[in-house]
């Protein structure tokens, strides 16, 4: 194909996939049904792993929940079966370590079978500045949140891909847009996730497997304990979230194939405006909106959890 015909046809298909995503802004689309689906959830036991188990369960999937804390794990299998689960499983895994995940991937395999959707949810923050933070705690926040997700892909991957069907599911952060003091080793184990999973993605277009769809999820802070003590600003622009809508938007775009999903909306803008702005405008900005120092009322999660 010549230059002409390929950017002719480039240029259509451009305004074709802007006007379509236009008018599913505005159009129900039809949501994938994900009963009887293999759904594998890291950080189980709290917060939003939580939840979505909940809701994974009312819609008749078979629950693979994996977490370090015992207790935990064990309150959410029971909310699970409370709500409809037909088949939960439960496994202690720590995902920072690479042989652990192989180990009980290998054990999920036997008892339970292929997973098709992957929902890479643990994380941990450590909430200090770059200079305070312990190298032990620094190494744990990228084998957490960054490391594990390559050894769970290697370890799920290779099936959806035999198949051409299943779900890789990367919950990120707005903080893996942009940086932000104490958060150094939080927002670039963030960071890495978005680029990880894109790359993914990208890995499966070019082997043509459509049927492996992915989804990238940015929440701004959520309320579920892991950031607790930070108070917004504007909280009619960044609002901290509530874990339950956050859920609810997360299994939506998991339904509907949303390779994206910033919450809340205005991350959209602010995200396209630091694409372009002069660094100075941009944390301008930051500051505005309270973002330079939001960290400074951390508390975290109390060491129990």
């Amino acid at each position: 194909m010549n230059f002409f015909l390929e950017t002719l046809k480039v240029t259509v298909l451009l305004v074709y996939y802007i006007l379509e995503s236009l008018v599913l802004l505005v159009v129900p689309r039809r949501k994938k049904n994900v009963s009887g689906e293999i759904v594998l959830i890291t950080g189980a036991g709290s917060g939003i792993g939580r939840l979505l188990a909940v809701k994974f369960a009312s819609l008749g999937a078979t629950l693979v929940l994996w977490d370090i804390n015992q207790e935990g794990l064990n309150y959410t299998v029971r909310l699970a079966k409370e709500n409809g689960a037909g088949r939960v499983h439960s496994y202690i895994c720590d995902c920072s370590k690479r042989q652990d995940v192989y180990r009980v991937a290998d054990q999920v395999k036997k008892e339970v079978g292929d997973v098709s959707i992957l929902i890479n949810n643990a994380g941990v923050v450590i909430g200090k500045r770059f200079l305070d933070s312990p190298d032990s705690l620094l190494e744990k926040t990228m084998a957490v949140n960054t490391m594990a997700h390559f050894w769970i892909y290697k370890a799920f991957l290779p099936a959806m891909i035999a198949a051409n069907h299943g779900h890789l599911v990367s919950m990120a952060s707005a903080a893996g847009l942009c940086g932000g003091s104490q958060v150094a080793d939080y927002c670039a184990s963030k960071f890495a996730a978005i680029g990880f999973a894109e790359s993914i993605d990208m890995e499966m277009r070019n082997l043509r497997k459509t049927g492996v769809k992915t989804t990238i999820v940015c929440p701004y802070v959520i309320n579920t304990g892991m950031f607790d003590g930070l108070q917004s600003k504007c909280p009619r622009v960044l609002p901290i979230l509530d874990p339950e809508y956050v859920a609810e938007r997360i299994i939506t775009a998991i339904r509907h194939n949303q390779g994206v999903l910033f919450i809340p909306r205005t991350i959209y803008f602010l995200y396209f405006l630091k694409s372009f702005l002069p660094v100075k405008a941009a944390v301008l900005l930051l500051d505005y909106f309270g973002n330079l120092d939001i960290m400074n009322t951390f508390k975290g999660r109390p060491k129990k959890e």
